[in-house]
């Protein structure tokens, strides 16, 4: 399913001439060897461009549409008309002489096998240029001096022949292209993807722009263990691909994944979005409502949308019932994981992300502007932002994107990650508040009514649990009045055994409250007495010995949500 809808959307691509045809694709390119028409070598082009990567301006190869890059590993297997000094020079810096040398003798050769009888200048000047190099004077060729150390670093090079490049002669496209296109080699099977029987390719192409895979590329579908290696099929023929459907599939990810501006990033994975049409307002709408949801207008087109009617984003036509899919990719070793693989109309996916933007709804401090918590900033919620590694769970950042794309109950480890947090920190802060009221809303329990899981103080609500951690957060706002300025509250000392023990821990605070009221003046003093004495009312007389976890996500949100609402202004109170 994966490989077809990749493969779909390279089709659809190429048919509005976006992305690389059949058996080319983009390679980054450091240095051009300009050659005369007799094939010597005149001098070394810097052809790299300035190019932005986050803040910073940095000079990096130029993507270049070049012949397809074949696959390596230890094998050696040349490139045609772009490659590293090592096959097109001769000579690198890994030491190994003999391997170099083959690798100069393969290059050679598949340039006088494409390349001879092909009736152009650069085709002839190339061919000369491979005939007449002498690999053991390389070093002081002095056209390479300049240059020499980033050349043999391993950066990639391409011919240039009377000030055109090579790879752009007509004739010289033309003489790859039926080379490529012709016959593969591998053995007549049915391909999983077209249906048709074809050579199947043994070696897939890599997929390259992972974050945290290898950065010379890791492979989708691949074999490598005795235990796959069924009915004798080794390397990629356990899952027969024709050469179009690989070279398509890999092409059309690739190009998805060097979009940065639409790849989204999620714990370890990579996450990669695209429509069936191949329109990429689409994936930039999604990824846009996905990482924040503020403006209005932004809002105006999902809530279109989600009710089924078509909008205009970046200057395309959204059909609400567009097939759309979403892909997430995790490193492992030299092979990507897939995390999970998402297909839904683009409504859908936008009506399900605004559910979740709704159970997120919870009343906010003054401070905070944010109209909404992306994924990423409630996943960091679960992770101690003091420590080296502020990485979130990998597979609990998974399952929580997942739960978010299909409206289904959010994943246990979150709302652990939140509890442990909380205990250790003694703080509830709005994204933790956020992801208790949204997890118990698709959890749904006696124990966490909904009457508690409010977007604010529902100072209604019977709900022991809750209304003990509103009474918390009255005896803290009493210590606070009585010693202002305090460095140290109650929540520092008593929060974790109120939450998990109240009959242990509260007769000690109220018995604290009270000292606290005899130091305030008259008014203040009545002030908090009636505010203590209405929520004391609303308890039984004796505390619980003690709550579970799912009745402790209910004391921290009456907790977090008493204490924003003592922010409020006097007259807003209907409390008191």
């Amino acid at each position: 399913m994966i490989l077809q809808a990749l493969t779909d959307y390279y089709q659809a691509l190429a048919a509005h001439g976006e992305i690389a045809p059949y058996g080319w694709g983009q390679v980054g390119v450091s240095f051009a060897l300009c050659i005369d028409e007799n094939g010597a070598l005149e001098q070394v082009l810097l052809v790299r461009t300035e190019q932005a990567r986050g803040k910073k301006t940095v000079l990096a190869p130029q993507s270049m549409l070049l012949p397809a890059p074949v696959k390596r590993a230890s094998n050696i297997e040349a490139n045609f008309l772009c490659d590293n000094a090592g096959y097109v020079l001769g000579m690198d810096n890994k030491g190994k002489p003999e391997q170099t040398q083959k690798r100069f003798a393969a290059c050679k050769a598949l340039h006088e096998k494409l390349l001879d009888g092909v009736d152009a200048p650069a085709a002839r000047a190339l061919l000369a240029f491979f005939r007449t190099w002498q690999p053991a004077q390389a070093r002081e060729h002095p056209a390479l001096q300049e240059h020499l150390e980033e050349i043999l670093s391993g950066a990639n090079l391409v011919f240039r022949c009377q000030g055109t490049f090579v790879h752009r002669d007509a004739a010289v496209r033309q003489a790859w292209d039926a080379y490529y296109q012709a016959a593969g080699e591998g053995p007549e099977m049915v391909c999983l993807v077209t249906g048709e029987t074809c050579p199947a390719e043994s070696v897939h192409p890599s997929i390259k722009n992972v974050a945290g895979a290898q950065p010379s590329g890791a492979a989708l579908v691949s074999f490598n263990g005795t235990a796959f290696c069924s009915y004798g099929k080794e390397q990629s023929l356990n899952a027969p691909t024709g050469k179009f459907a690989a070279f398509a599939y890999t092409t059309a990810l690739n190009h998805l994944l060097a979009d940065r501006d639409r790849v989204y990033r999620v714990g370890d994975a990579t996450v990669v979005c695209w429509a069936q049409s191949g329109e990429t307002a689409y994936q930039s709408l999604l990824v846009a409502f996905a990482a924040s949801y503020s403006e209005n207008d932004l809002r105006g087109m999902v809530e279109k949308l989600c009710a089924g009617q078509a909008v205009c984003y970046e200057d395309e036509r959204l059909d609400p019932n567009m097939d759309f899919y979403i892909l997430g990719l995790s490193p492992n070793a030299a092979r990507l994981s897939v995390r999970f693989f998402l297909r839904n109309t683009f409504g859908g996916f936008l009506k399900n992300v605004q559910a979740h933007y709704a159970r997120l709804e919870i009343v906010r401090p003054a401070f905070d502007k944010a109209e909404t918590l992306s994924i990423n900033s409630l996943l960091a919620e679960t992770v101690n932002q003091h420590a080296q590694d502020k990485k979130p769970a990998p597979n609990m950042a998974g399952e929580v994107l997942r739960a978010v794309l299909t409206d289904t109950p959010y994943p246990a480890t979150l709302r652990v990650g939140v509890a442990l947090r909380i205990r250790a920190e003694q703080k509830v802060t709005r994204g933790r508040a956020a992801i208790l009221k949204a997890y118990y809303l698709k959890h749904p329990n006696a124990d966490v009514p909904k009457e508690v899981l409010t977007v604010s103080l529902n100072p209604e609500s019977t709900n022991i649990p809750y209304n003990l951690g509103r009474l918390f957060s009255m005896l803290e706002a009493i210590q606070s009045a009585a010693n202002p300025g305090i460095n140290t509250t109650i929540t520092d000392k008593y929060f974790s055994s109120a939450c998990a023990t109240p009959s242990y821990t509260f007769p000690t605070l109220i018995k604290l409250a009270q000292a606290h009221l005899k130091k305030m003046d008259n008014g203040l003093r009545v002030y908090y007495a009636k505010q203590l004495t209405a929520l004391m009312d609303r308890l039984d007389e004796d505390f619980p010995d003690c709550l579970n976890l799912k009745q402790q996500g209910a004391f921290q949100i009456g907790y977090y949500q008493q204490t924003q609402a003592r922010y409020e202004k006097k007259e807003e109170k209907s409390y008191v």
